[in-house]
């Protein structure tokens, strides 16, 4: 399985793309940070991360895309940028019929590291573990994009098997 994990950021949006499958080791394929400067505009900044991200799944075509959960943080003058930013995530995304889920900092945090209350230094050392990594991603954004594709394969992988068996039983997942 091949994830796009997206964290999303109207200064900064972090992507990475891994590989793997539950029980293997994974790879890392690519990471990096789509930029865009505060002196723009608004909605020129929302179409820079659009044709970012439709860029990235044009190279990359992941089988599935993860995004971080917006939640609402103590500092409120970020929250309408991130919210915007995942939005076009998940529009570029749901354009192209690819499945999207949504893992919160905590599952994130917890998957990678073993606790939901890991910090970012924690996350970044689990990350660049996990991928074999010779230095860890920088900045955090792309660290925190790795990390995010890391917990659907590990995750997302076991509730497809989850909903595969259901649906074999002819239940509903």
């Amino acid at each position: 399985m091949r994830v796009l994990g997206i964290d999303p950021g109207l200064t900064r949006c972090g992507v990475g793309v891994v590989e793997g499958s539950v029980g293997r080791p994974l790879t890392l394929i690519d990471v990096n940070v789509l930029r865009t400067s505060a002196s723009e505009p608004i909605a020129q900044r929302l179409v820079t991360i659009e044709r970012g991200l439709d860029a990235w799944l044009d190279e990359f075509e992941p089988d599935a895309v993860a995004v971080e959960r917006v939640f609402a943080r103590s500092d409120s003058s970020t929250i309408m940028g991130t919210a915007q930013a995942s939005g076009i995530a998940l529009v570029v995304a749901a354009r192209r019929g690819l499945p999207i889920a949504l893992h919160t900092p905590s599952e994130v945090k917890a998957a990678v590291s073993g606790s939901g209350r890991a910090d970012k230094a924690q996350v970044t050392a689990m990350v660049t573990r996990i991928l074999r990594l010779d230095a860890p991603p920088k900045p955090a954004d792309a660290a925190d994009a790795l990390a995010l594709a890391i917990t659907h394969i590990w995750r997302g992988g076991a509730q497809a098997r989850i909903d595969a068996a259901l649906a074999a039983a002819g239940r509903k997942p």
